[in-house]
């Protein structure tokens, strides 16, 4: 996850050497179709995971998507399809081994390590781009393939699939050791029905209308989560402040996301994570406005770190919220496809950013996506007051969402 958030985050590291550079004579308007493009790749990735990861198994795709990635980096083309995969498969890994009343707060402390990513983009930017060049910045990240052997040989498969593939007595052992709950055992043809249908489970009876939310507040939150992570140094920039603070500012973003999650994990365990989130965004919107207003350096760095703390976990918790009230064994499927969906938002975030920017417009940049702040928050508050009816659920699920 540490890799993933600095693959994420070195675009927007690296974009305003590119600009300033004139490399390839990249202009700020197709600066921004080359974010799109990445993301692109992503939504692919986030599409198919889910269904996959419940079809093969869940450390088989962690595995293959960390290889993609890693190796995609060092040509940049086809990065975003791995980046994209890991991410859903990983949060449903750790919420089937989470312990009980403690499942976005789990999901919460994975999601820093992909902030520390973040803050370690910038430091790769400082380091690397002006003795070496841009492109080492994505050689750094080819260096997850080191750890895909580690994760083959020591990473514990998912309980369910287990389960559903009838190795009962694995799963059980695997349950005794980390001190979870086993998932109920189905039948062979009963289990290979679920995995076809947990995608069409999602709008059965009245789910589509739940489902639909969360995907509506997936698509603000995420094009917020890569707008402002793609644009954060440049549109810094054009507020007046030199490079070397504007890559301050993705460190103080991302440390902000570190203790986000954290406080974020916490307190949705206590109160539920649609409302949580909800109050997140609201916040974020907020923030991301103030972020287009020049300010004294100290308060501009308070206002990037609180953006920081809200923005990042406001997100993550949808994603908690998913993972939590979905079944075991269609978990990935329900995760994935909310972060896949949502993918539409990360695709069009990155483009207002460089068309205001070619535009000469740059200062409205921060404003734009702040528009997107209260929309998922109505989605997702919305969800909240729905999900007081809860959806079918594993029994060590039940505490966590009860409040919701």
């Amino acid at each position: 996850m540490l890799f993933d958030g600095l693959d994420m985050f070195v675009h927007g590291s690296v974009l305003p050497h590119l600009l300033e550079t004139k490399t390839f004579g990249l202009t700020a308007d197709q600066a921004g179709d080359l974010g799109s493009c990445a993301t692109f790749g992503m939504l692919i990735g986030a599409l198919t995971a889910g269904t996959v990861a419940d079809r093969i198994g869940r450390k088989k795709l962690m595995v293959v998507c960390v290889t993609l990635f890693s190796l995609a980096s060092g040509v940049c083309a086809m990065a975003g399809i791995g980046l994209g995969g890991l991410l859903p498969t990983a949060i449903s890994m750790v919420c089937d081994y989470a312990p009980r009343g403690r499942g976005a707060l789990v999901i919460g402390l994975l999601m820093t390590a992909h902030h520390a990513g973040g803050i370690l983009s910038a430091y790769v930017a400082k380091w690397l781009i002006d003795p070496v060049g841009w492109r080492a910045a994505f050689w750094v990240c080819v260096l997850p393939l080191l750890f895909a052997p580690v994760l083959a040989r020591f990473l514990p498969e998912s309980l369910s699939f287990l389960v559903a593939k009838g190795r009962t007595e694995e799963a059980r052992a695997l349950a005794e050791r980390y001190d979870v709950e086993l998932p109920a055992a189905k039948g062979g043809r009963q289990a290979a029905a679920e995995r076809w249908n947990s995608l069409l489970n999602l709008f059965r009876g009245g789910e589509w209308i739940q489902t639909l939310l969360y995907w509506l507040a997936s698509f603000g939150g995420l094009l917020l989560v890569y707008g402002v992570a793609t644009w954060l140094p440049t549109l810094m920039r054009a507020e007046g402040y030199e490079l070397a603070n504007a890559l301050t500012f993705v460190v103080v973003f991302n440390l902000g996301g570190i203790a986000g999650m954290l406080v974020a994990g916490r307190a949705a365990d206590r109160f539920g994570a649609p409302r949580i989130s909800a109050l997140w965004f609201a916040l974020t919107a907020a923030g991301v406005f103030l972020l287009g207003v020049h300010m004294p350096m100290g308060v501009t760095m308070a206002v990037v770190f609180l953006t920081g703390v809200f923005l990042n976990s406001a997100q993550t918790m949808i994603y908690a919220t998913v993972s939590i009230a979905s079944t075991p064994d269609s978990r990935a499927t329900a995760v994935g496809w909310t972060s896949g969906m949502g993918r539409f938002g990360a695709v069009f975030g990155p483009w207002p950013g460089g068309q205001l920017l070619a535009a000469g417009n740059g200062e409205f940049g921060f404003t734009a996506f702040a528009i997107a702040g209260p929309s998922s928050m109505v989605f997702i508050g919305i969800a909240a007051l729905r999900s007081s009816k809860p959806a079918a659920r594993s029994g060590a699920d039940q505490e966590l969402v009860g409040a919701h």
